[in-house]
């Protein structure tokens, strides 16, 4: 028997079927990804619950997604539960061989959900979107065989309710490879990260482009970087920019490529973009790149004349079940289509995200609640950001907008910095800006900051940092 085995025999004792909603939390380790093979090899639905979380926003998830049973590992809950809480029994001893054969057969029904994961809502809790094997499965089976090899030794850096977590974590297990637990401290150190990388010889990562963009920082006090085994880096969640850090780290590795992931946690993965060639001549902001097989996009126009600008639509494979008791929701971004799309699809996601396509190619270009046009000039704030991190003594920019009032919109920039606050020279930063974007584009102030927000995922948190440049009430 394995570890997973022996846990699924543990929820069936409990009376947990295929459909029933299985939560699991505890720190990062081998038993919250046993607990999950054990809940989908029962046909269950498993929910993760990240301890790092607040406790108020734990109890809705434990609450919204009525799971009849809570397994943990490590210390007891802290929250209050509606559902029975079960510590997950100690791992057996076992082969890998016979963990890999363990996972090859788990039970799979296309339509039944593996998972549920919540994401911000706009009431200020988090809603709850489940997604199919079909989606799962889809975007496990590319990541293993679009690999440099299937069998890589991965680091498991996503947060447990982070998507990437299980593309991490299947698409590693699938392919035969090996997953190897980072300390959750490490992923605020990028300068001890990249010991334990190399250490571990980790040769596949998945980080959200600020931990790149911090990790390469760290990497350009290195005198070498021989002793890292990285052939593969992949990064999502937000416009990968590539910045004069990010183009050192890959030029001292010339043998790791870097693949920019694009998806939601409503559509899993959609497309990806593998750059090549010299790091020096890769784009500020590359593309989001092409769509996985079974996956249809579709792009609606946001003005006439522009037909290859507009929100992205996803249909397909990636498609998720829909959102737990928000069905008013469920009709505004799942939307059924006026006619059958080219692949044959009818039901289509609204990702909310602004694209231009050339070719077979997308561009991310913004949100479409966060497109901006200042003096009739529609502005890209990642494009900003990107020229911000060109110059010297930057270490992080988000650009954002502010109203000022009503009817009135500003561009403003928060930054980090490697000099003091009172060394800082931004009206420096802004002449150099003048030189490379048009007007529209110059944000009005720049504000050294000692540290950005960060969303739990690791994503800069823009509106709170233009909660936090907002001009004062008077």
């Amino acid at each position: 028997m394995t570890w997973a085995s022996n846990i699924a025999d543990l929820l069936a004792g409990h009376g947990i079927r295929p459909g029933d909603r299985v939560a699991v939390t505890g720190p990062r380790g081998a038993a919250v990804v046993a607990a999950m093979l054990a809940t989908v090899s029962a046909g269950a639905t498993y929910v993760p619950l990240d301890v790092e979380y607040p406790v108020r926003r734990l109890e809705h998830m434990a609450a919204d997604s009525e799971a009849r049973l809570l397994l943990f590992s490590g210390d007891e809950p802290a929250f209050d539960l509606r559902a029975q809480a079960v510590r997950i029994p100690d791992a057996p001893d076992l082969s890998d061989q016979e963990a890999i054969a363990a996972l090859s057969r788990l039970s799979c029904r296309p339509d039944l959900p593996v998972y549920v994961i919540y994401t911000s809502g706009s009431t200020g809790l988090p809603k709850g979107v489940a997604l199919p094997h079909r989606c799962v499965d889809n975007m496990a089976a590319w990541q293993w065989q679009h690999s440099v090899r299937p069998d890589l030794r991965t680091a498991q850096f996503a947060p447990l309710n982070f998507d990437v977590w299980f593309q991490e974590v299947l698409g590693t297990l699938c392919g035969g490879g090996t997953l190897v637990v980072m300390p959750e401290f490490l992923r605020r150190d990028p300068i001890a990260l990249l010991d334990w990388l190399a250490d571990h010889r980790i040769e596949r990562l998945f980080l959200p482009y600020v931990a790149l963009h911090m990790l390469a920082v760290a990497a350009e006090a290195a005198d070498s970087l021989e002793h890292l085994a990285l052939a593969e880096v992949n990064t999502a969640g937000e416009q990968l920019v590539c910045t004069p850090a990010v183009r050192e780290l890959f030029r001292r590795l010339p043998g790791c490529r870097l693949n920019n992931h694009y998806g939601q946690s409503e559509s899993a993965m959609v497309t990806v973009h593998t750059l090549t060639g010299s790091s020096d001549d890769w784009p500020a902001l590359p593309p989001i790149g092409r769509p996985l097989s079974g996956c249809e996009i579709l792009v609606d126009p946001t003005e006439p004349g522009e037909p290859s600008v507009g929100e992205l639509l996803v249909a397909g494979a990636p498609l998720s079940v829909g959102y737990l008791h928000q069905p008013e929701l469920n009709a505004e971004r799942y939307v059924t289509l006026d006619r059958t799309t080219p692949q044959g699809h009818r039901r289509a996601f609204r990702t909310g995200d602004l694209v231009r396509v050339e070719g077979d190619t997308v561009h991310l270009l913004s949100r479409i609640d966060n497109e901006v046009k200042i003096r009739g000039v529609r502005v890209n704030p990642l494009e900003v950001d990107a020229c911000l991190l060109e110059q010297p003594g930057i270490v992080e920019a988000v650009t954002v907008v502010v109203d000022i009032a009503q009817g009135s919109r500003q561009l403003r920039a928060a930054v980090t910095s490697d000099v003091g606050v009172g060394e800082f020279d931004a009206a420096r930063v802004l002449k150099a800006l003048t030189e490379l974007l048009p007007e529209q584009f110059i944000p009005v102030s720049i504000t050294v900051l000692p540290e950005l927000p960060h969303t739990p995922s690791g994503k800069a948190d823009r509106a709170a940092v233009a909660a936090a440049l907002a001009p004062s009430s008077p």
